[in-house]
């Protein structure tokens, strides 16, 4: 089968979820395009979206038709070429509306397994459970007799694992989408010594075809986006907890955020960070990535007691940041938990005291919005780490050493053959987490 026929027949398991429904947009836009070409006339597309509740589904529906009314504005006049054959399109919302009806009209949404036993690929967004994974792929894997692929979202899990214990004979690759898939660039593929060459082949295509920037990570667990993230958040945590030592444990988590974000110039602080992600995400990926490492020990303690006081970040269905280290509102934050006292206790109440204690700013820094787009900042950079290493204050300090230890944490991924260039874990530093700069550096 070539390119178009594999992807006639697609299903999209956990198609309702945060990282399936993205992933099930940008599917459902690619084989509606496909269908489109002149060549593909009269040949039929399906794509099977799959999750476990209907509710969801029903959500689901309504998001991709407001996504893909978004997409079809932006490319509207590529869009009248396409339909140039059709005389009773004429205006742009009638070209419009054609295009949203062609993509949902490919759309089954299902809560049936069964639905995904004509397919030929399979993409998996469910939880990150390898045990749930194996067993949902040998269920399709022994009703599907069309020997389907499956590209498995998980962002931790060795792919030879699911390989291996699914029986699927180098059927499976790791396509890592990150979140969310319909905005972010990044796409991690990780492949095995068996995985079949063309199903690398195709998710290739398939990627670049989504405009996505494709980084290759070896089949070690956590790959390259969290085997950084984990170790650089282990590390903010490590950080605020010793300064507990003489500081309150919200003054702590404070510092170090504002260390994290502001002084390194990234989009938000560590803190913020582990509580988008998840609090209960991050333990998990660490228990995951855990028994792969025999020179080092991911787990904190910190994490576990949040977790236990019922405090777990995330996100709602609607993109709205759940409270966790800190608490939000209108996604900013206000105020941050004290583990301690078990509630929140306003930022108001300690800011002042915790940037005096840091020490004043740099003069040379700027904000990371002024940063991530400029192309000069090669030399603003040098400049500004520069001044930082030649500052006598807690803040400075802190700062320089938490740059030292993400470089650190990056040059270790390549020695370790996790990350097969320094460029590819800079590119997903850059692309997938927004960094102004790649952690491996000439500044530090």
């Amino acid at each position: 089968m070539n390119y178009t026929e594999k992807l006639q027949n697609v299903s999209v398991l956990g198609a309702a979820g945060k990282m399936g429904s993205g992933i099930l947009l940008l599917t459902a836009m690619e084989m509606a395009d496909l269908s489109l070409k002149p060549e593909n006339k009269g040949k039929h597309f399906v794509l099977h979206a799959m999750d476990v509740s209907s509710e969801a589904l029903s959500g689901l529906m309504k998001y991709v038709k407001s996504q893909v009314v978004k997409a079809a504005e932006r490319k509207v006049v590529a869009l009248r070429d396409v339909y140039a054959d059709r005389a009773d399109l004429v205006d742009n919302s009638q070209i419009i509306n054609q295009y949203v009806e062609d993509v949902l009209f490919l759309i089954r949404p299902t809560t049936l397994l069964e639905a995904t036993y004509d397919s030929t690929v399979i993409f998996e967004a469910i939880k990150e459970d390898p045990d749930l994974k194996v067993k949902i792929f040998k269920q399709i894997n022994e009703n599907n007799n069309k020997q389907p692929w499956f590209c498995t979202n998980t962002s931790s899990i060795p792919i030879n694992k699911l390989d291996k214990e699914a029986g699927l004979d180098g059927r499976v690759l790791g396509v890592h989408f990150y979140n969310p898939p319909a905005v972010q660039r990044l796409v991690e593929i990780i492949k095995t010594d068996k995985t079949k060459s063309e199903l690398v082949d195709f998710a290739n295509t398939f990627s670049k075809n989504l405009r996505k920037v494709v980084v290759p990570s070896a089949d070690f667990a956590g790959f390259i986006g969290n085997g950084h993230f984990m170790r650089d958040a282990l590390h903010g945590i490590n950080e605020a907890e010793k300064l507990t030592n003489k500081y309150s444990f919200t003054e702590a988590v404070f510092m170090i955020n504002k260390v994290s974000q502001e002084y390194l110039i990234r989009p938000m602080g560590i803190f913020q960070l582990i509580d988008y992600v998840g609090i209960d995400v991050c333990q998990y990926i660490m228990s995951v990535m855990n028994p792969y490492l025999d020179d080092e020990n991911l787990h904190s303690p910190l994490l576990d007691k949040m977790l236990e006081l019922g405090v777990s970040g995330g996100q709602n269905f609607d993109g709205s940041q759940k409270d966790g280290f800190l608490k939000y509102e209108k996604g900013r934050p206000v105020a941050i938990f004290d583990i301690n006292k078990k509630q929140y206790q306003d930022i108001s109440e300690y800011q002042e005291k915790c940037e005096a204690e840091l020490g004043a700013m740099p003069g040379a820094i700027r904000p990371w919005k002024a940063v991530v787009g400029d192309k000069g900042k090669d030399d603003f950079l040098k400049e500004y780490y520069n001044e930082l290493k030649s500052m006598n204050t807690l803040g400075a300090e802190l700062a320089i050493k938490y740059a030292k230890r993400s470089k650190e944490i990056g040059k270790k991924l390549v020695s370790d053959k996790v990350a097969f260039s320094e460029n590819d874990v800079n590119t997903v530093l850059l692309t997938g987490f927004f960094h102004a700069y790649g952690p491996i550096n000439d500044y530090i």
